[in-house]
């Protein structure tokens, strides 16, 4: 099953002594740093950290439905399938995105990481509405289920970029150099 990004990014964050530890700690790092940006940055990035992780627990709820459902797709267990879909994955997501795209950041760089995630973000949820289109019959739609697993290895991929992306900025702000 696809890993939850928000986790992977906070849990990246803690490894490298990043805006997440304790408020003193992330000042501590802030001072630490030998980058050119200004405080302003520090500020901006941590900002923008916290509201991103806000949203982990709309992606907590999609994961863990994601994470019952069997990856084999039969016409036995795609009512199952469905529901979890329908009632769980897709109404989690959908308010992750939404909320995503409240988020407005004002630093050019890191509003270029967020754009990345929107479309990473919306890109995955279109999957999972491929894959509740194609379970929602009888019989269970295989072209639907590719297409929709097309749209999720897309989002990883665009992911991956919004992942390295905000680790080299972090890193330029001196966060675990």
């Amino acid at each position: 099953m696809k890993k939850s990004w928000i986790i992977s990014l906070l849990t990246s964050f803690v490894l490298i002594g990043g805006v997440l530890l304790s408020p003193a700690a992330s000042a501590n790092a802030a001072n630490a740093a030998t980058s050119t940006y200004s405080d302003q940055s520090y500020e901006e990035f941590k900002e923008y950290t916290t509201q991103l992780f806000a949203l982990e627990t709309y992606e907590a709820k999609a994961f863990t439905a994601l994470e019952s459902i069997d990856t084999q797709v039969t016409s036995t267990n795609r009512k199952s399938m469905y529901l979890k879909l329908t009632n769980t994955v897709i109404p989690n997501y959908t308010k992750l995105v939404s909320k995503a795209k409240q988020i407005k950041p004002t630093n050019p760089k890191i509003k270029k990481i967020h754009d990345i995630f929107i479309k990473a973000s919306y890109t995955q949820l279109e999957g999972y509405l491929l894959y509740q289109k194609a379970v929602s019959k009888n019989k269970v739609n295989y072209t639907l289920l590719k297409q929709g697993n097309a749209k999720v290895n897309t989002a990883g991929v665009l992911m991956e970029q919004c992942e390295e992306q905000l680790y080299a900025y972090a890193r330029s702000l001196g966060y675990g150099s």
